[in-house]
């Protein structure tokens, strides 16, 4: 059997000519050969470097929660895995292969905030405003390798276990670009942050990730609540050391989720899918069977994520039918930094200071 080792020094070669191609790509864009589009009203983008697992969601949902109530916003996104194309407005009713997981997600979430996805961002910009013209802040989800849209605020993620400095380009690693595209965030959010940090780590970190003097650089970790019934009336169940789990996933890096929830309960069984996996008929069937056959005597749920369920309710009558005890695990993100709110202030600060 090949090594670990062994096969990333036979995918090195990919690796290579895999970067070759963004740096001519990101370089095009230095020169101005290649050009993105800038708005005159603000645009936050939300991305990271690797295939994920950093946490955009739950973070775009943070900026939501911080800024709904006082500025209309707008969220848009490319719709990854969706069965659509073009240019398509969210609405609470669609299914997640039309939209998407997450812009679903977001919409069904915060009915009032505009949410819209598209290939091309740079033509569904104009359009979300003029369909919604009161809007004052749009937020890119996924925005940092698409490269057509000049955001006002380039937000990068990188997850505590996995910085971005210590990984390589795909395949060999999950970096999408070379590390030194961190240069050209304006923040960097360090995710999924133990509750042991120290100001130390703090400080070390900071000197690694950090790529530009003037860029600000904060920490974060989430903040789980009560898992609350899929289908029914919506009734929360704690966590507690008699209960049974199937975690059924499909995301990318799952070790946070599970640890958390091990911790939580008695038993955990995780039956894990590929990153944004469009559940079918036969997966619900294989999730009811690894249900059936999870030992008995103690209470036992299935527990899936926020994202897995807008996949999941595809399948929503099958389900029903089932009767299956799903619950849905809701997350959020905590700052951590010294000064908690030192995060929201930044953000509040960049949109009054912002000119047109």
């Amino acid at each position: 059997m090949v090594n670990q080792w062994t096969l990333k020094l036979l995918l090195l070669p990919l690796a290579i000519l895999y970067g070759i191609g963004v740096a001519i790509r990101n370089g095009l864009f230095s020169i101005g050969l290649l050009r993105g589009v800038t708005f005159s009203l603000p645009v936050i983008s939300v991305g990271n470097l690797t295939v994920g697992g950093t946490g955009k969601t739950p973070h775009t949902e943070y900026l939501i929660r911080l800024l709904h109530e006082y500025l209309p916003l707008a969220v848009v996104s490319r719709g990854y895995k969706r069965k659509t194309t073009g240019y398509l407005e969210v609405s609470p009713a669609h299914d997640a292969s039309r939209t998407g997981d997450e812009p679903l997600q977001f919409k069904r979430k915060f009915p009032h905030v505009a949410v819209a996805v598209a290939e091309n961002r740079s033509f569904a910009i104009p359009q979300v405003i003029r369909d919604h013209p009161a809007t004052r802040v749009v937020l890119l989800d996924d925005g940092y390798q698409h490269r057509e849209v000049n955001p006002g605020l380039n937000i990068l993620l990188t997850e505590y276990n996995r910085l971005y400095t210590k990984d390589w380009l795909l395949p060999v690693g999950r970096l999408r670009e070379w590390r030194g595209g961190a240069v050209r965030a304006d923040v960097i959010v360090v995710t999924k942050c133990p509750d042991t940090l120290t100001a130390a780590e703090i400080k070390e970190i900071t000197a690694d990730v950090k790529k530009r003097e003037d860029q600000e650089v904060f920490f974060s970790r989430y903040r789980y609540g009560l898992p609350y019934k899929m289908y029914g009336s919506g009734e929360r169940l704690a966590f507690h050391k008699d209960l049974d789990v199937l975690l059924v996933v499909a995301i990318a890096g799952t070790e946070y989720l599970l640890e958390y929830v091990e911790s939580q309960c008695a038993d955990v069984h995780m039956v894990a899918y590929n990153d944004h996996h469009p559940f079918s008929n036969f997966d619900v069937g294989d999730i009811e069977r690894h249900f059936k056959a999870m030992p008995e005597g103690r209470e036992r749920i299935i527990v899936t994520t926020e994202k897995d369920a807008m996949r999941l309710d595809s399948h929503r009558d099958l389900l029903r039918s089932l009767s299956l005890p799903i619950y849905i695990l809701p997350v959020a993100v905590q700052f951590v930094d010294e000064d908690p709110e030192a995060f929201d202030r930044y953000i509040k600060e960049w949109l009054l200071n912002f000119k047109q």
